[in-house]
């Protein structure tokens, strides 16, 4: 099968002929670029090459053609324009060093500065460094994490306008980039191929303090935004009714211009659960989550192919009924180390209903603390199980954070490939 023929297998729950493999499709599929640089070096010894940061936010790094065919890897992705601050490639790329001495290639819109008390490196809107900074990366961190810019919140005069302002159809230059992936995608029809629908996401938290907005206003701290659906329902399920309007009119021309060179579509990152259950209850998921979903996905089944994908972390078995009630297609990252999460009863129970796209090992601690032969032997168990009539795409349980040793990642694709 080409890489292509072995993701429609898989989507449609029919037996691959060898396991399907995602790295760096989304935005939460992905591989630290200091990993990648290391596994650059273990495969082609070339040390003077930098890796491309292509998700700034999360540091994920790029894998290039020849390291995804050399790792086996079957599947391309198509991110949003802009990242999570605001960057965007444009053709131009800068040399940048992380804390680890790894040396890399950034947006050339990636400004930043360094506190002087406490040596952290701090990013700026848009590289729009009038503005205070929206992200910060801890020294001797290997990612960044929001900087809260919350302004005061004027409970009896909100403004739904507030908080969808980042939501807007696409511009020109949104529309020129849609096309170039396309013909990417076109001379790369081997691949299977995956595009992240933007404004999808309802009431992600990765979103809401908006990093990538110069002046973000309405709600914007995590903790009232968690409160919200409870204290202030009313205005979120307003916010979610305009941000759906618009994400339909943009499904629709995506759909116009990807037509049948994608196969899968990125709906939500919105978590709905922490290590030992849900945190958004099934009755308010129903209430407030679940009909925007259904219309979303609803579209993208009418006027396309694309089987739709949501990320959500934790243990939500509990939700997954709703996921699938909701019209996904498609569940991420299988958190198999979460409470009510294991690997085979979820696939006993929802394996001829959802693909389990992930769950492959664990990223909290079989991966970056277990020794190789123990993540040699829970990936191939892993795949053992979830890859039975296909509907499993393999990939670890979230991103490979940059700590994790390379021999354990090499380990993890030696244990892919002897799958076979």
């Amino acid at each position: 099968m080409t890489s292509k023929e072995r993701l429609l297998a898989t989507l449609n729950h029919q037996q691959p002929d060898r396991v399907c493999v995602d790295f760096g499709a989304t935005p939460v599929t992905g591989i630290h670029v200091s990993v990648i640089n290391k596994l650059w070096q273990k495969t082609f010894g070339h040390h003077d090459y930098r890796v491309k940061v292509i998700e700034p936010y999360q540091m994920l790094g790029e894998i290039d053609p020849g390291l995804r065919d050399a790792l086996g890897i079957d599947v391309i992705g198509t991110p949003a324009r802009k990242s999570l601050l605001g960057t965007d490639e444009d053709g131009v790329w800068k040399p940048f060093r992380l804390f680890d001495g790894t040396e890399v290639m950034v947006h050339h819109n990636l400004m930043y500065t360094i506190d002087p008390e406490k040596g952290d490196l701090l990013v700026y809107p848009e590289g729009d460094m009038s503005l205070k900074p929206s992200a910060r990366m801890p020294k001797n961190g290997l990612f960044f994490d929001t900087i809260i810019r919350q302004e005061p919140i004027d409970d009896d005069n909100l403004n739904v306008d507030d908080n969808t302002e980042e939501f807007k159809l696409f511009s020109e230059e949104d529309l020129n980039y849609y096309h170039n992936r396309k013909r990417y995608i076109d001379r790369n029809l081997e691949y299977g191929s995956l595009i992240v629908v933007p404004g999808t996401a309802f009431g992600d938290i990765a979103l809401v303090p908006a990093p990538f907005m110069k002046h973000p206003k309405g709600i914007r701290d995590i903790q009232e935004w968690y409160m919200s659906p409870l204290m202030r329902r009313d205005y979120v399920y307003s916010i979610f009714e305009k941000q759906c309007e618009i994400a339909l009119q943009n499904i629709d021309t995506l759909a116009s211009i990807m037509g049948d060179s994608v196969q899968v579509a990125m709906v939500s990152g919105t978590d709905f659960g922490t290590q030992t259950g849900t945190f958004i209850g099934c009755d308010t998921y129903r209430d407030l989550w679940k009909p925007f979903y259904i219309k979303v996905n609803k579209r993208i089944h009418e006027k396309t192919n694309w089987k739709t994908f949501i990320h959500s972390c934790g243990a939500v078995r509990d939700l997954i009924p709703d996921f699938i009630e909701s019209g996904f297609d498609i569940l991420n990252p299988v958190q198999v180390s979460a409470a009510g999460m294991d690997a085979r009863n979820l696939k006993r129970d929802f394996g001829k209903d959802i693909v389990f796209w992930g769950g492959g090992v664990d990223t909290q601690n079989t991966l970056p603390y277990g020794t190789p032969d123990e993540v040699y032997r829970e990936v191939r168990e892993r795949i053992d199980i979830f890859n039975v009539d296909g509907g499993f795409v393999f990939n670890t349980v979230h991103n490979i954070q940059g700590n994790v040793p390379v021999e354990n990642v090499e380990a993890m694709f030696k244990a892919i490939r002897d799958s076979q």
